[in-house]
């Protein structure tokens, strides 16, 4: 699973592909959501970026997002606080660019 829930939030398995044409989630990479982002992975941008990108699609604060582990790999663990939307659906409302939020109401 991509995803696990917690308490107080989740906590998401992702796969980032860096230096993309457009910022978007495309689906799965084995365990992990894949996404590509518009921006090259310099002094931490991109990490930035899809921070940044993951709370608009969530509907969060930016300050509910960190990354756990992988802050300078492909392959990251990320914490988003206070999340309780239905996550199953994700890429597909990301691919339509609407939240996951305009998505359930």
């Amino acid at each position: 699973m991509w995803y696990k829930r917690e308490m107080d939030g989740v906590i998401l398995n992702v796969y980032v592909q860096p230096g993309t044409k457009q910022t978007e989630v495309v689906g799965l990479h084995g365990n992990a959501l894949k996404i590509r982002l518009n921006i090259l992975p310099v002094d931490g941008r991109a990490n930035e970026a899809l921070i940044a990108y993951l709370a608009s699609r969530l509907d969060v604060p930016v300050r509910q997002v960190s990354i756990k582990r992988g802050e300078k790999s492909r392959h990251k663990v990320l914490r988003i606080k206070g999340c309780h939307v239905n996550l199953d659906n994700l890429y597909l409302t990301a691919a339509l660019g609407k939240t996951v939020k305009d998505e359930l109401g």
